[in-house]
């Protein structure tokens, strides 16, 4: 019951690994869809910036992420919410592995949060 939007996406390259890229958006957008509210929604937008890289935005209108969390959510096996974590499954290191597969290809990603409306997850990849 979870839409997925995006823009009209354009063709854009990036360096690095088409298969670990994928990974790390596949885990981005499964997050988004299980950490969301009933009938909620999944926002992806992919745009090239003025500074020649591919930004790639993940929002969604889920239960957010509080700013305490923030500092700490892509470390190796931290959880927001415990209690819901096991309910939902997981390990705790996908934002991590996130984190690794974009850093290894000379991108970086982050979070910008609003609790208690859903989270935005950035990519930002160098082109060609």
């Amino acid at each position: 019951r979870i839409q997925i939007v995006s823009n009209p996406l354009e063709d854009v390259y990036v360096l690095g690994s088409r298969i670990r890229l994928e990974q790390a958006l596949v885990n981005l957008i499964a997050n988004a869809v299980k950490f969301n509210r009933p009938s909620g929604q999944v926002r992806i937008a992919v745009t090239q910036t003025a500074d020649g890289q591919v930004r790639i935005a993940i929002a969604d209108t889920g239960i957010g992420i509080p700013s305490e969390d923030l500092s700490r959510i892509f470390e190796r096996f931290y959880r927001v919410d415990k209690a819901r974590s096991r309910e939902l499954g997981g390990t705790g290191l996908g934002l991590a592995i996130v984190r690794h597969i974009v850093e290894g290809q000379g991108g970086r990603v982050w979070v910008e949060a609003n609790t208690p409306t859903g989270s935005r997850f950035v990519v930002r990849i160098l082109v060609p």
